[in-house]
């Protein structure tokens, strides 16, 4: 028990002294660089979400959480549950998505929602209004976040004779849910075409994938309230249909014996 426990010390100490070092680091990169831009490498390491520091930080608490669960128990059993204690963990926080990633995620979601509504407005603005710009600009007002500010900023940008392309393919690039609005405009700036068909048929396939989205859903849903139904009323049957006629069987045959 002794020996874990000087196990556990020097493991949490070179965890400390790690975690120490990299914030170290990342403060004297800041004053090196005086303000300036870091590069792009540089600001890869050093952000708080970058791929170095994420994985760094799920490695610590797998170690700490893996060596309080030996402590705790001691023994080698002890030490056999905290190594699976340190894989669970270092594996669930892998999985686990931080807030930032859940609000990107959550705003692709509802960018998903509004592309019909916002290509259907586009298509009827971009027909009657005077400039792309401004019909941009009134689809953006007129719809909700997060899909209106991002409208109200390309129609900005039109009006100040950006290229619809590049305006367009930036905005699909930045918001994959709005890659197909983007490519869609992309193909009507570079042809001259009608932006109005185009944009409908748009509308009309993202509404009828959604449609498919939501009966996948709904089917999943329906066999996964049923599954804990199955597992509850299987024992039963067995307990209370075949057990008895096995138990009736066995007594005659040993009867008849």
């Amino acid at each position: 028990m002794r020996g874990v426990g000087w196990a556990a010390i020097g493991c949490l100490t070179v965890v400390a002294v790690w975690v120490s070092a990299s914030s170290r680091g990342r403060a004297r990169r800041r004053r090196v660089l005086g303000g300036q831009p870091e590069r792009k490498e540089v600001r890869e390491r050093a952000r708080p979400g970058g791929a170095g520091g994420e994985r760094g930080r799920r490695v610590a608490l797998a170690i700490v959480a893996g060596l309080g669960a030996a402590l705790l128990l001691g023994g080698g059993a002890g030490a056999g549950v905290g190594l699976l204690v340190a894989v669970g963990v270092h594996r669930w926080s892998a999985r686990a998505r931080s807030p930032t990633d859940r609000r990107t995620a959550r705003e692709e979601e509802l960018l998903i929602l509004q592309l019909p509504l916002g290509a259907e407005l586009l298509a009827a603005c971009l027909g009657s209004a005077d400039s792309p710009s401004a019909a941009v600009s009134a689809v953006g007002s007129s719809v909700d976040a997060p899909l209106g500010p991002r409208l109200v900023a390309i129609g900005a940008e039109l009006a100040l004779g950006a290229p619809p392309e590049l305006c367009w393919d930036r905005l699909g690039k930045q918001h994959p849910a709005l890659e197909p609005l983007a490519r869609c405009l992309i193909r009507t700036s570079l042809s001259g075409a009608p932006a109005a068909g185009p944009l409908i048929g748009l509308a009309q396939g993202q509404r009828a994938a959604a449609a498919r989205a939501a009966h996948t859903r709904v089917r999943r849903a329906g066999v996964l309230a049923t599954a804990p139904l199955g597992l509850c009323f299987l024992p039963a049957f067995v307990l209370i249909g075949v057990v008895p006629v096995v138990v009736g069987l066995t007594s005659r045959f040993a009867e008849a014996m």
